[in-house]
C-alpha cells in the first residue's frame, strides 16, 4: 500500500509480552501494568550495561515462557539496542540457542524489530519470532552524553532514558494482539544538532512516516483509537502535532506519546521518557493490557529513532531520525 507501507495478509499477532522496568518508571502508571519491577537498576550486576542486558534476556525468556513455549519453540529473535554494536541485544542472544537478527533503529527499534518479525510469520518462513529492545539511563548517559559521576546539569529539553526492557512473541495462530500492516520510515534529518534536544530531531521523521503511512493506506484517522509515538516527549509531542497539522492532518484528538505515559512528565522529568525501552515497556505492558481488555481496538504505533552517535555527534554533524510505524489491531 503506497512504496512504503506493508500489508500483512495473514495478519501475524502479538500472544505474549514480557516487561521489565527500573524504580523510577514503576513510579507512573506503567508500574502497575510492568510484569517484573526493579527496586534497584543495578538488577545485581557490577555495571549498567550488565544490567541492561540482563533485562533483555529477561524479557525474551519471559515472553516465550508466558506464551507457554520453550527455547525450542521460537525460530528466531529479532532484537536491539542503543549500546555500541548493540551489545545488550547480542550478549542476550547468546544465552539462548536461537537464530538471532540483530536490528538498529535506536528509540525505533521496538517497531522495527515488531515489523521485522511480522514478516518472516506472515511469509511463512518462521511459526514463532521474539520481538525484543531495552534501554538503561546510566548506560545511555555515559554513551552519549555525560557519566553520571559528573553530575552535569540537565537542560530543560531534555529527555530521561528509561531503564525498562519490553519483549513480544510474534506468532502466525493463537489468541492476541494482530500485526495487519507496517510503515516503513525513512531517514529525515532537519538539522538539529542539541544531543538533548530528542523530540525536535525526531518529530519530523514521526511526521514523515504517520503522513506516509495514511497516504498508503487511504484510512481516516478515526479508524484508531490511538496513534502513539515514541518517544518524543511533551515537546516533540507538541512539535508533531504542528507538523501534521501544517499537512493537513490534525491528530491532536488522539495522539499519545510513551515518553509523556511512562513518567506522567512531572517536573524532574523535564521533557519525559526517552530510549529504546521506553516505547517497548509501554506497548508490552499498558497498551497490550488495554487492547487484550478491548479498551483500545486499534492503535497506529510509530516508535521515533535518533541515529547520532558520540563520533558523529564530535565531528559537528545533524541528528538524522526516522520513524517506523506499525497497526495494532484487537
Amino acid at each position: 500500500m503506497g512504496n512504503q507501507t506493508i500489508y500483512f495478509k495473514k495478519k501475524p499477532r502479538i500472544v505474549a509480552t514480557s516487561t521489565i522496568a527500573g524504580p523510577k518508571e514503576c513510579q507512573g502508571i506503567i508500574g502497575r501494568y510492568v510484569e517484573t519491577a526493579l527496586s534497584d537498576d543495578m538488577y545485581g550486576e557490577s555495571t549498567f550495561e550488565k544490567a541492561e542486558c540482563k533485562m533483555l534476556s529477561k524479557v525474551i525468556h519471559g515472553a516465550i515462557s508466558n506464551a507457554g513455549l520453550q527455547r525450542d519453540d521460537v525460530d528466531m529473535i529479532v532484537s536491539g539496542d542503543l549500546l555500541n554494536q548493540i551489545i545488550s541485544a547480542s550478549f542476550a542472544a547468546r544465552d539462548f540457542s536461537v537464530p538471532f537478527l540483530g536490528v538498529y533503529g535506536a528509540c525505533s527499534t521496538m517497531a522495527e524489530s515488531l515489523a521485522v518479525a511480522a514478516a518472516f510469520v506472515d511469509g511463512g518462513f518462521c511459526r514463532r519470532v521474539v520481538a525484543a529492545t531495552g534501554s538503561h539511563f546510566a548506560s545511555a548517559e555515559r554513551q552519549y552524553r555525560y557519566p553520571l559521576e559528573l553530575g552535569c546539569t540537565r537542560p530543560p529539553q531534555a529527555q530521561w532514558t528509561v531503564t525498562a526492557a519490553g519483549g513480544a512473541l510474534v506468532a502466525g495462530e493463537g489468541d492476541g494482539v494482530k500485526i495487519t500492516s507496517a510503515t516503513l520510515g525513512k531517514v529525515v534529518d532537519f538539522g538539529v544538532t542539541d544531543v538533548n534536544n530528542m523530540g525536535a530531531a525526531m518529530a519530523p521523521a514521526a511526521c514523515d512516516t504517520i503522513l506516509a503511512h495514511f497516504r498508503g493506506t487511504k484510512e481516516d484517522l478515526e479508524a484508531y483509537d490511538l496513534i502513539v509515538t515514541g518517544d518524543l516527549g511533551a515537546l516533540g509531542s507538541r512539535i508533531l502535532k504542528d507538523l501534521t497539522w501544517e499537512k493537513g492532518l490534525d491528530i491532536s484528538a488522539n495522539h499519545v506519546d510513551c515518553g509523556e505515559i511512562i513518567y506522567n512528565v512531572i517536573e524532574d522529568e523535564f521533557q519525559g521518557g526517552s530510549g529504546a525501552g521506553c516505547s517497548a515497556v509501554v506497548l508490552n505492558s499498558y497498551l497490550y493490557s488495554k487492547m487484550m481488555s478491548g479498551a483500545f481496538k486499534r492503535i497506529l504505533f510509530v516508535a521515533t529513532g535518533a541515529l547520532l552517535s558520540t563520533v558523529s555527534s564530535g565531528q559537528g554533524e545533524s541528528i538524522p531520525c526516522i520513524a517506523h510505524a506499525v497497526t495494532l489491531e484487537r
